[in-house]
């Protein structure tokens, strides 16, 4: 009955600080760890759950945690929190969910010499040793509860993620939120400010800051909406730009990217910063999941509005400590132009007589809403056409009491509902 004053505690940006200080504040067990110590005998682990039935479980290895990056064995506040969003937000018993953390060590130096760090004091398992355990656990999972059991990625790594997908979407029931969740909550966005603007999608251009899995994830749901439209793979890919760690994303760059980078390596002439990118591609949209604090500085703001009159900020990166621009600095340096979004909540904000509401990109409206259609209807697939739907679904719940507000999200003490429909 409280979803908005809550959300912040459960979920982001608490957990964050939570997470931090997970190996200070443990008590007792939320949850279950299973190490890399444990292969050959993951089955037998799950058997010692004390409940009978699990019908979600919420896995992360830690290596990514928020933009916290790798908090090993503290990362459990993560597969604790959103189960908790589960059971609040979707109505799913908590004792049909399972929290577990994959503890196959951490490369944070800090943590390994941490006396109260609760993980196995190792650098990360090699990527044979890790394969070999993520498959066992997953054929350990789908025959100790079912292959209806929904397993959700949460806090991989990048260089795991990807791969880990690829690996089990179409062999067991599983999604990644960081890559599908977080794509479907930024498109609902980008849906409902196409409706408050009068505008539409196919006149965008999308320059992302961050190109990892958030940031490709919501670029591929992009260009899957843009295709059903009728814009070719080729045109709606082009209106996908992204920069990363070394600069503009592009063809000149192919050998050292990445895969999930490949398909958006435009040709073009390569720059170094994300200011010489805006100049250059003219976009109409910025989208932030680097988890840079403050990357959205005035330049960037200022310049952005040079080339459209209404651009989108969105600035996605979490917990608040690394959002590329707070919502008060995006309205006041884009004059109160702009459609902005966050993935952590801000406070209204008013600028030149009006007041906005700073709409809250959060992966809650999605997850709960999928995870209980998936588990209702006892699918043993997840689609990336569930999360183009539930984008959708998201748009159109946004009333024009919320557009008056310069808000593209519903508020959160409707997320209930939202998760229903």
């Amino acid at each position: 009955d409280h979803t908005e004053e809550i959300m912040p505690i459960i979920y982001t940006p608490t957990v964050g600080a939570a997470c931090l200080q997970y190996g200070l504040l443990y008590r007792r067990p939320h949850g279950m760890y299973i190490s890399i110590e444990d292969k050959g005998f993951i089955r037998d682990i799950l058997d010692n759950w004390y409940q009978p039935e699990v019908k979600i479980i919420v896995v992360t290895d830690g290596e990514r945690i928020l933009g916290l990056g790798d908090l090993g064995a503290l990362g459990m506040g993560i597969p604790v929190g959103k189960l908790d969003l589960y059971t609040a937000l979707a109505g799913i018993p908590p004792d049909q969910c399972l929290p577990l953390l994959l503890d196959v060590g951490t490369n944070n130096k800090a943590l390994l010499e941490e006396a109260h760090y609760n993980g196995i004091k190792q650098t990360r398992a090699p990527r044979e040793e890790y394969d070999a355990l993520v498959d066992e656990f997953m054929a350990a999972v789908a025959d100790k509860w079912g292959p209806q059991t929904l397993v959700q990625f949460e806090d991989f790594g990048n260089s795991n993620a990807f791969r880990v997908l690829e690996k089990y979407h179409n062999r067991y029931c599983c999604f990644n939120d960081d890559i599908q969740g977080t794509a479907s909550v930024a498109v609902a966005g980008v849906f409902s400010a196409m409706r408050m603007m009068g505008a539409k999608l196919a006149d965008q251009r999308f320059l992302f800051l961050g190109a990892g899995e958030a940031g490709t994830g919501i670029g591929d749901l992009l260009v899957a909406a843009l295709v059903e439209q009728g814009v070719s793979l080729e045109d709606a890919r082009a209106k996908c730009w992204y920069v990363d760690s070394k600069g503009l994303v592009v063809k000149s760059r192919i050998k050292e990217l990445q895969h999930h980078k490949l398909a958006y390596a435009h040709d073009a002439e390569f720059c170094s910063s994300f200011l010489d990118a805006i100049h250059r591609l003219k976009p109409t949209a910025i989208i932030g999941v680097s988890a840079q604090p403050k990357a959205f500085d005035q330049a960037v703001i200022e310049a952005l509005c040079q080339y459209t009159e209404r651009p989108l900020i969105f600035a996605l990166s979490n917990p608040t400590s690394k959002c590329e621009v707070s919502a008060s600095d995006a309205y006041t340096w884009s004059k109160g132009k702009c459609v902005y979004a966050s993935g952590s909540p801000y406070p209204a904000v008013t600028y030149d007589g009006r007041t906005f509401v700073p709409g809250q990109g959060n992966n809650a409206y999605i997850f709960p809403g999928v995870g209980l259609g998936v588990i209702v209807a006892g699918a043993r697939r997840v689609t990336n056409d569930m999360f183009l739907e539930a984008a959708r679904a998201l748009a159109k719940y946004v009333s024009q009491e919320q557009f008056d507000k310069g808000c593209i999200y519903p508020p959160l003490s409707e997320i209930r509902e939202v998760s229903v429909e």
